[in-house]
């Protein structure tokens, strides 16, 4: 990715939260920061965010993430607003102008409404400033999936969605963990990092467990799938830990970090 142009990072709830559902403030300050930095140097960036439902079950003093729609739906309204929030005080205080842009699937498969977020996407970028998608979960849950469903599932998927949208040449998906390994890194035995990963077939979907913490949707399982989804359409992608943002700088200085996934 050391000539990518234009680049998504996606950043998980565990990554932006603590097991409470608050903000932990000091690792958002750090990611911002480094992506008002790389936005200096002249790339475009996009950022995929989750921690909606989490922060707002916070700020409804609900006492772990909902499983009700109607709660999770009422959740992200009040998270999405908290996120914005903390984002734009941030990026503003590094000199840089944010935009929301909240995605259903249903969005992306008809063609007029296809072609105008593309647009937006690309006069945001053009003027500089740096859009922040997240799923609108109080539309398009994951419970409301089905055929035709206007969810997407998770924001690893919208990243690569995002990514392949855009004509990105990187995704960077800042995790909990920091990529993709041989076994289960808290089971027994001692398990290895797998650098790099040409061929995304079953066997590593064995590789994969499930679900991430309480907080979280996503899990190994969805960062393969979207690796499947950007390297198809020709995007290098990158699974990394997202706790120390810092290392966001390894990737653009061609230094091995996390699990990286060459486009095809």
């Amino acid at each position: 990715m050391t000539d990518a142009k234009r680049i998504v990072v996606k950043v998980g709830t565990t990554t932006l939260t603590y097991p409470s559902g608050r903000f932990n403030i000091r690792r958002i300050d750090a990611l911002v920061r480094v992506l008002s930095d790389v936005r200096n140097s002249g790339r475009e960036v996009v950022l995929v965010t989750s921690g909606a439902i989490a922060v707002g079950s916070s700020r409804l003093k609900l006492a772990e993430r909902p499983r009700e729609t109607s709660l999770r739906q009422a959740s992200a309204a009040v998270g999405q607003l908290e996120l914005m929030y903390l984002y734009d005080k941030l990026f503003t205080s590094y000199g840089h102008v944010v935009a929301q842009i909240l995605m259903t699937r249903i969005i992306t498969s008809h063609d007029d409404t296809r072609k105008n977020l593309i647009n937006t996407f690309n006069t945001l970028l053009s003027l500089g400033a740096i859009p922040i998608v997240n799923e609108n979960d109080s539309v398009a849950v994951d419970e409301l999936e089905s055929e035709g469903s206007m969810a997407f599932g998770d924001n690893d998927q919208l990243s690569a969605e995002v990514a392949s949208l855009i004509d990105a040449q990187g995704l960077i998906l800042l995790s909990d963990i920091e990529g993709l390994y041989d076994r289960d890194p808290h089971g027994p035995g001692s398990a290895k990092l797998i650098p790099v990963v040409k061929n995304i077939g079953e066997d590593l979907f064995l590789l994969a467990g499930g679900a991430g913490s309480k907080l979280g949707t996503g899990g190994m399982v969805t960062k393969l799938k979207a690796a499947q989804t950007a390297t198809s359409a020709g995007i290098d992608m990158i699974i990394m830990d997202g706790s120390h943002p810092e290392k966001i700088y390894d990737v653009f200085e061609g230094k091995p970090v996390g699990t990286y996934f060459p486009a095809k």
